[in-house]
């Protein structure tokens, strides 16, 4: 199967047609000849493209060894003089360039911009000996709905695709804190999928290209997953950016929202407050995580947007206390399927045995009401704002698009009737917030996502991220360092199933295939607790994997 084929986009009016024909070829053509793969690879490529980079020969032994270092060891290298700004962009720019010829993880390339960026910043670190910011030389990836300033840039739709005249707050403060930018990541039509096909093609799981990277920050998480990008910037509504992190078996936070800079995003329905989107780091390792809140923390982005909340990033010294981890098999909804119940087994049996925790069973308060406000919530109009995208484009919808908008969730509301549903979410959220208390728990560990990566174009239930999006809880997923393996996860008998969507969930299992698919878990904090979620993550992951 060729890469056209398998990253084939929507289709739609013979208008539409032609102009994303000319979109691709712009794409395309960014990419320069002297990094293109052999098109013989290219038509017969392994299930698993992540090691094409380093077997390709495209990059030289300095080049790879650059591009394992994770965003917080290339700030101390550049900074110490060991490693310059050009070099490393250049180095995770050809890698880029690789890694979207396999996964099609990309809507603008410009790394001829970045070296360019990047030399500047090397003569004023030669002349003043010391760098910009924190961020100085590091190349951020950064997801399409969130402009560059001269950069192409999407709403979701084919009828918001433009060239931006300006950054937005996110790319202004990472462009003032010394952070290079170089490329623009693939997201599904309407940014609501948990999957990844937009009018530039569909994005592969760079583990098993059968699979999907996740969404709607999809075309983050396969990039840095083939390490073309050690720190990317994600966008989360109801799983967005822990979804995609999960699937692709690299770190993301779900910020509590209004934490962090929104301001001036591509979006189309502005104003729309059931559900308050959140916007974060995607990353090599759990510092990066880190180094990224806190950089941007420190330019004060809420001097920019009065919106935001200025709470510090508190830093908790987890080793005066006993950590109380609440462990969530299953939300009562849906149950997982087994590689990430094998990956939960063995995460509880270690946290059991350690004397830095207290393990406590976490019983689910009503998931599926929670999932239904919040799917509810998404679109308050019906649907008719995406219909009215699509229809302005020639864009026919897709097939995860239709069911996001589809009733009995999906209806018109009139003002009364949002008063209605916002207050139902307000009793959701106080009656889960006492359900926790009663708990006892500072954290939880859960599965991120009801299964590894998905197959394409299956993916409907979003209850095991969505959940803590309507609840505005901080979380925080990690690769567990397990992979798929169908020789272990066989498949289980639970009896009859919980709901309609874990029958179908059960479906979909199949252990071929999903072989080779990394096994990611998440920890939940409560609202503004995000120092707490990035602190106990670190030494969960530091338990389960000693």
């Amino acid at each position: 199967m060729s890469f056209q084929l398998k990253t084939q986009g929507a289709t739609g009016d013979a208008a539409y047609t032609v102009k994303v024909k000319a979109l691709k070829d712009r794409l395309e053509s960014q990419i320069p000849s002297y990094l293109r793969l052999d098109p013989a690879l290219i038509d017969s490529l392994p299930l698993d493209v992540t090691g094409i980079p380093a077997s390709s020969g495209l990059l030289t032994p300095a080049e790879l060894a650059i591009t394992e270092l994770d965003a917080t060891a290339v700030c101390a290298k550049i900074a110490s003089g060991e490693l310059t700004a050009v070099a490393t962009v250049t180095a995770f720019g050809k890698r880029a360039a690789i890694a979207h010829q396999v996964t099609a993880c990309l809507t603008d390339f410009f790394l001829d911009e970045g070296i360019q960026r990047a030399k500047e910043l090397d003569e004023y670190f030669q002349r003043e000996g010391k760098v910009t910011g924190p961020l100085h030389g590091l190349p951020i990836s950064i997801k399409d709905h969130i402009p560059i300033k001269g950069r192409w840039g999407s709403g979701g739709f084919f009828s918001i695709v433009e060239q931006s005249t300006d950054d937005c707050d996110m790319t202004a403060v990472l462009r003032s804190l010394g952070a290079v930018f170089y490329v623009k990541t693939n997201q599904p039509q309407t940014i609501m999928h948990l999957e990844c096909q937009s009018c530039y093609g569909r994005t592969l799981n760079p583990y098993n290209s059968a699979l999907t990277p996740g969404g709607s920050s999809g075309g983050e998480a396969a990039l840095i997953a083939m390490k073309g990008s050690c720190m990317g910037v994600g966008t989360d509504v109801g799983g967005s950016i822990r979804g995609p992190c999960a699937h692709c078996g690299i770190y993301g936070i779900r910020p509590t929202s209004k934490t962090m800079p929104m301001g001036g995003f591509l979006w189309y329905q502005p104003g729309q407050d059931g559900i308050h989107p959140s916007t974060g780091p995607m990353c090599a390792s759990a510092r990066d995580m880190r180094l990224f809140l806190e950089a941007v923390l420190s330019a004060r982005p809420s001097l920019l947007d009065p919106a935001l909340i200025p709470v510090p990033l508190a830093k908790p010294d987890l080793s005066k206390t006993k950590l109380r981890v609440g462990v969530m098999f299953h939300d009562g909804v849906v149950m997982p399927h087994p590689p990430m119940l094998r990956a939960l087994e063995l995460a509880k049996a270690k946290l059991q045995a350690s004397p830095l925790v207290e393990v406590v069973d976490f019983v689910p308060y009503n998931h599926d009401e929670g999932y239904s406000i919040t799917r509810s919530m998404y679109y308050e109009d019906g649907g008719k704002t995406v219909r009215e995208m699509l229809k302005a484009g020639g864009e026919d919808i897709l097939l995860l698009s239709e069911w996001i908008i589809s009733p009995p969730h999906v209806v018109e509301h009139d003002a009364i009737a949002m008063w209605k549903l916002h207050d139902r979410r307000d009793t959701f959220r106080r009656a889960y917030s006492d359900h926790w208390n009663q708990q006892g728990v500072d954290v939880l560990l859960c599965p991120p996502f009801p299964g590894t990566a998905a197959r394409h174009d299956t993916t409907t239930y979003w209850g095991y991220t969505a959940i803590f999006n309507i609840l505005d809880y901080p979380g925080v997923v990690f690769p567990t360092g397990i992979k798929a393996d169908p020789s272990i996860d066989v498949p289980r008998d639970f009896g009859s199933p919980m709901s309609p969507a874990d029958e179908y969930n059960r479906s979909l299992y199949d252990p071929q295939i999903f072989v080779g698919a990394p096994v990611n878990l998440q920890v939940i904090a409560r609202r503004f607790d995000d120092g707490l979620a990035l602190a106990a993550q670190e030494l969960i992951e530091q338990i389960i994997k000693a």
